[in-house]
């Protein structure tokens, strides 16, 4: 009769605490099953690639150079893809030019010597479609919960918009595709710089200017093995609200959205007492935006009240923004006496409200949409308590330590004093 009582309390218990909890929260994506990196080079072959100026070599010798020595030196858990750009159409037909893109090596295990094949008969020919390519390039590499890269190698911006490079570059980080783009620019041209810029910026990719060979093969080599390095569960995608009543429920984990400039995202988290809520989030700066900016991570009450604001976190980029904080909850008496009362205690979680918010302003012609990249970390861990310092004591009590303290100090700097003056008049 005991244990069917103490049975139905602790289902009761549970029962309770369902419903005080109301839905479940999100939780972020179950781990996926391993998946090999995936990684697709995309070269430009397009006429200005014959320019011989890179240690007295043509362009696009020096970078089937590098592609043979990068495919040599693959790790064997790496698939593989190679993708070109301006390599067949011969005429001077714009727009048939800027169709010029085709895969010569699918995604997946390398045939070694069929891709350095494959790459070794290419002849610089025709237009640039950079946006076109790096579209195509994303399709290559297909849906995954892991994240892919592209690393595009060319000589010159795009010369077939739209679609513009930056603008592809920005939808693709905006569908959640997880995909990194890594650019490589051949020629000291400053247009060039920045469109590569801001292609690889928009995705959380790299930039870097390629200046002989050497510099070109190296850099290929490291974005390749960095894939294996990067290929992680990729945040799940969740849409912030503009109040916190209507805003998502999160479980830990890592979350991905977007915010448009000097814009408030809602997101609420539930904390139980003896817990401590960690969150961080990182804001790219993925276009030209003015100087003076900021973002600001917040936790408050469903009713509005600041529990604690978020300090900066520095990332050692300048194209991301950081900040953190730390916030636990602590029970109270209430709580504390159904914990004695019953083995099953009820207790409501606190609803907490994390605000992202961000003082960006465009720059004038800067795209408004899609928002700046956003990523939510959320963890829930029991709350360490602090450690006890020594108590002084409050008003009275506290009044005649001090008092005493002063007292003793009085009395020992006299008698010092005393003694110091004594011995200087015997010497």
């Amino acid at each position: 009769m005991i244990n069917f009582r103490r049975s139905t309390a602790v289902l009761l218990g549970l029962l309770a605490t369902t419903a005080l909890a109301g839905p479940a929260p999100a939780q972020a994506d179950d781990e996926p099953v391993p998946e090999p990196p995936r990684v697709e080079l995309v070269l430009d072959v397009s006429g200005s690639m014959r320019a011989a100026d890179i240690d007295g070599r043509s362009r696009i010798s020096v970078a089937q150079q590098a592609f043979n020595e990068v495919v040599d030196a693959l790790p064997e858990d790496t698939q593989l893809g190679i993708r070109v750009l301006g390599a067949t159409y011969r005429g001077k037909d714009k727009k048939v030019g800027c169709q010029d893109t085709q895969q010569i090596v699918p995604v997946g295990p390398v045939d070694r010597s069929a891709a350095k094949a494959a790459v070794a008969t290419l002849r610089p020919t025709g237009f640039t479609p950079v946006g076109l390519a790096l579209r195509s390039a994303a399709q290559d590499l297909g849906a995954g919960a892991t994240t892919r890269r592209i690393v595009l190698i060319t000589d010159g911006e795009d010369t077939c918009a739209p679609p513009d490079p930056c603008e592809v570059a920005r939808e693709l980080a905006a569908q959640g595709t997880s995909l990194v783009v890594d650019t490589l620019g051949l020629a000291p041209d400053e247009k060039v710089r920045r469109q590569l810029l801001c292609i690889a910026s928009a995705t959380g990719g790299t930039y870097t200017a390629a200046q002989s060979a050497e510099e070109l093969t190296d850099r290929i080599k490291q974005l390749v093995e960095r894939a294996g390095d990067t290929h992680t569960r990729a945040p799940t995608v969740v849409g912030g609200a503009n109040a916190c009543d209507s805003a998502p429920l999160l479980a830990p984990g890592v979350y991905a959205d977007r915010e448009e400039f000097s814009e408030h995202r809602y997101y609420r988290v539930p904390v139980r007492p003896g817990q401590e809520l960690r969150a961080s989030v990182s804001m790219a700066l993925d276009r030209g935006v003015n100087r003076d900016y900021g973002v600001l991570l917040r936790a408050t009450a469903a009713d509005g009240r600041e529990l604690v604001r978020g300090a900066d976190a520095g990332s050692g980029r300048a194209d991301v923004l950081s900040a953190g904080l730390r916030w636990s909850a602590a029970a109270d008496d209430e709580d504390a006496d159904k914990t004695e009362e019953t083995s099953a205690p009820v207790v409501e979680p606190t609803t907490v409200c994390l605000v992202v918010s961000n003082s960006f302003a465009p720059r004038p012609g800067t795209a408004a949409t899609p928002g700046m990249p956003v990523e939510l970390t959320i963890d829930v861990v029991a709350a360490a308590p602090a450690p006890n310092g020594p108590d002084l004591g409050r008003g009275w009590v506290l009044l005649a330590l001090l008092t005493l303290a002063g007292l003793i100090t009085g009395l020992l700097a006299g008698l010092l004093t005393r003694w110091w003056v004594a011995t200087w008049r015997e010497n």
